[in-house]
């Protein structure tokens, strides 16, 4: 028997109707006014979170931690910031071997990947203190693997949850990390704000140079970003063609990217000190080798995985279509 059925679904040979007894279907007034009242609440909750999201980011620009974005060349500087993510971004999206997503949801998703941002600027921001009293080293660790990749990761799915995922254009699994790129496009972008802002803010007479420093720290940072979130936003595609798995199929892909997030983070803390030390290049070329390194392994698994669906999907789609079986009239 199909266990996923009832027992009076399973036996029922299309004889009785069974609306209301073990299966249902709109069908009267009331069902019409369940349906509404559903479809209006999980409207209104997309909505609420996408306004809360936007007044997070507002009050952050009112009370001066994005204050800095009023100025034009701090903006300049922003947009310069996320040119290497846009690049591995457009990337992903020219990989995509089926039909090309629309601009309409690729703007959508960029702009919610900002948004959403604040969310994990609020949590990593309360949630510190549980892990740092723990000890300096194991409290930092704990910190980058258990809050500061499963949140950031987590929001960057978010966003492409909220919009592209629920459209008719998401339609193939590889979309996913087409929209998880984009989602991670706009959340580097913002993060990158943030640092320039910030150091600006505490530099004193040397902005100019304190803010092109940090914009190029933060172009190298950057792309890590689209690459955690496009491999997250492949399995939620996976999950969205496998909705009977969809679950694990989901925080799979969120724990690969958190590790990968939370390994970064983690190791950015001294590797490239190490590197610099190793090779005599200075911090910064230590910085730009840890970068080309650690971004080099994990952009190449994601390469991987575009390139493995790419072949799939090739050749389902060259080889000859299966014979037809012949019917009882042809010889």
């Amino acid at each position: 028997m199909d266990t996923r059925r009832d027992p009076v679904q399973a036996r029922n040979d299309g004889s009785l109707d069974l609306h209301d007894v073990a299966e249902w279907d709109q069908r009267t007034i009331l069902d019409a006014i369940a349906v509404f009242i559903y479809q209006a609440l999980l409207v209104a909750t997309r909505a609420f979170v996408v306004l809360l999201a936007l007044f997070i980011l507002l009050a952050e620009i009112a009370l001066g931690t994005l204050g800095g974005l009023t100025e034009p060349w701090i903006g300049v500087l922003t947009l310069l910031s996320a040119v290497p993510a846009l690049g591995l971004a457009a990337y992903i999206w020219y990989a995509d071997v089926t039909t090309q997503e629309p601009l309409s949801l690729l703007v959508g998703t960029f702009l919610l990947g900002v948004l959403v941002a604040g969310f994990a600027g609020v949590l990593n921001a309360t949630v510190p203190a549980l892990f740092l009293g723990a000890g300096i080293d194991i409290g930092l660790v704990a910190f980058f693997f258990l809050v500061v990749g499963p949140i950031e990761e987590g929001v960057k799915l978010l966003a492409v949850r909220l919009y592209p995922f629920r459209d008719d254009r998401f339609d193939a699994v590889i979309d996913g990390a087409v929209y998880g790129a984009v989602a991670g496009l706009g959340f580097a972008t913002i993060e990158n704000a943030l640092y320039i802002t910030q150091n600006v803010a505490a530099a004193g007479a040397d902005q100019i140079a304190v803010g092109g420093g940090t914009s190029i720290v933060r172009a190298l940072a950057g792309p890590g970003h689209v690459i955690y979130s496009a491999i997250a936003g492949y399995y939620l595609g996976l999950a969205k063609f496998n909705p009977e798995n969809a679950g694990p199929i989901v925080i799979k892909g969120l724990l690969i990217a958190s590790v990968i997030h939370g390994g970064y983070n983690t190791l950015a803390q001294f590797v490239p000190e190490f590197l610099a030390v190793a090779t005599g290049l200075g911090w910064f070329g230590g910085f730009v080798l840890f970068i080309v390194l650690f971004d080099g392994v994990f952009g190449l698994l994601l390469v991987w995985k575009l390139r493995a669906y790419r072949r799939a999907y090739q050749f389902v789609h060259d080889r000859p279509a299966p014979p037809s079986e012949p019917t009882e009239f042809e010889p």
